[in-house]
């Protein structure tokens, strides 16, 4: 293990998205994660990256010597995850009060869509329905159709795992000054409205006042949005500031002149987008990607997920690493003192059972 966690241990009651994100972003950074998972339960996603760096203990949770088990590991761990519905781990014996009895330094990060209470909490949901409560669906998709969901992005791994894991982060640094733990309550519904913070100021301020697919950051402007390319492949353009939209009318080669003089008037997009459209086309998306090198136009090919390690840029920044045959996302972010390192691969459910009973003077037949 290796990077600014390391010494700091983790107890993950296994669940499905936004807890294991939080979970490997701590991993990440060098926290040793001791991942619990009901036996025989099968990987959501072989060899999935959200399970990357852990050990695996496979306990039965609803036999009292596997919920022991699981205590004692609270006796030597700073924080403990879980992402059931609420009163599940009361039900089982590993609630906070439970914990915390063990333990009151541990901080007890409970990840859930709508949150500990409300009059949703007991209900089930998905990313879609978090970010739709919260304000945060709405706003996305094109000129005249329907809220577009940015898959589960928005709610489950920002509003969800990364926000858990930087209050996890808050709780330990207070502990240091009060030597308690707490409980983190840390809802998709309530991050998803958070991550949307700047939408309400713009919104406020009238810049999102026309339909959605509309306004400047929807993809209404023709200077901050996509385009089909010579091979039918697509780049991105954002060139918002004057400077940039001068780089990107000589790099597509467009006559100034023939252009609208007011680019920021809502009237005069839909001549502007069939400039740049037009343009786009004559060359493909490689092609374009190679042009824009050394330019502020402010723009970038489009790459889907299996081609984005190749990029030269994503290259000399390391940004991909290969875990268990799959290509996928490096540690982020960069620590120049302690670094993190490569992670672990995923490890198969019960991996580590054995092992980490022995760490407790127990056996597997203890806890059968």
């Amino acid at each position: 293990m290796s990077g600014p966690l390391t010494g700091l241990r983790v107890i993950e009651l296994a669940g499905l998205a936004p807890a294991p994100f939080g979970c490997m972003v701590l991993a990440d950074m060098g926290a040793e994660v001791i991942r619990i998972d009901r036996p025989g339960a099968p990987p959501a996603v072989p060899n999935d990256p959200l399970t990357r760096g852990r050990r695996s203990v496979s306990l039965d949770l609803k036999k009292p010597a596997a919920v022991d088990a699981v205590l004692r590991l609270v006796e030597r761990s700073d924080v403990l995850v879980e992402g059931f519905r609420p009163g599940v781990t009361e039900r089982l014996g590993i609630g906070p009060a439970d914990c915390h009895a063990r333990n009151p330094r541990l901080v007890y990060a409970r990840m859930t869509g709508w949150g500990q209470h409300g009059p949703l909490a007991d209900s089930a949901g998905h990313d879609i329905d978090y970010i739709a409560v919260a304000g945060s669906l709405e706003p996305i998709g094109q000129n005249g159709g329907r809220p577009v969901p940015p898959l589960n992005l928005v709610g489950d791994f920002a509003g969800g795992g990364l926000l858990m894991a930087t209050g996890v982060l808050a709780a330990l640094y207070e502990r240091e000054r009060s030597g308690r733990g707490q409980v983190i309550d840390a809802a998709m519904v309530d991050g998803a409205a958070l991550v949307a913070t700047f939408v309400h100021g713009i919104k406020a301020a009238g810049a999102l006042s026309l339909p959605r697919g509309g306004n400047l950051l929807d993809g209404g402007a023709p200077y901050y949005d996509t385009y089909v390319t010579a091979d039918d492949k697509f780049v991105a353009i954002g060139a918002l500031e004057e400077k940039f939209y001068a780089e990107l009318v000589t790099l597509l080669e467009l006559d100034p002149a023939a252009l609208p003089a007011n680019r920021h008037d809502p009237a005069n997009w839909p001549a502007l987008r069939a400039h740049i459209a037009e343009a786009v086309r004559r060359r493909t998306r490689d092609e374009w990607a190679a042009l824009s090198v050394g330019s502020d136009a402010c723009l970038a090919p489009v790459l889907a997920p299996d081609e984005a390690a190749d990029h030269p840029h994503n290259k000399a920044r390391e940004n991909f690493v290969e875990l268990a045959g799959v290509v996928q996302p490096a540690p982020a972010p960069r620590f120049d003192r302690t670094p993190s390192g490569t992670p672990g691969p995923p490890a198969f459910s019960g991996e580590h059972t054995a092992e980490v009973l022995g760490e407790l003077g127990l056996t597997v037949d203890d806890v059968s």
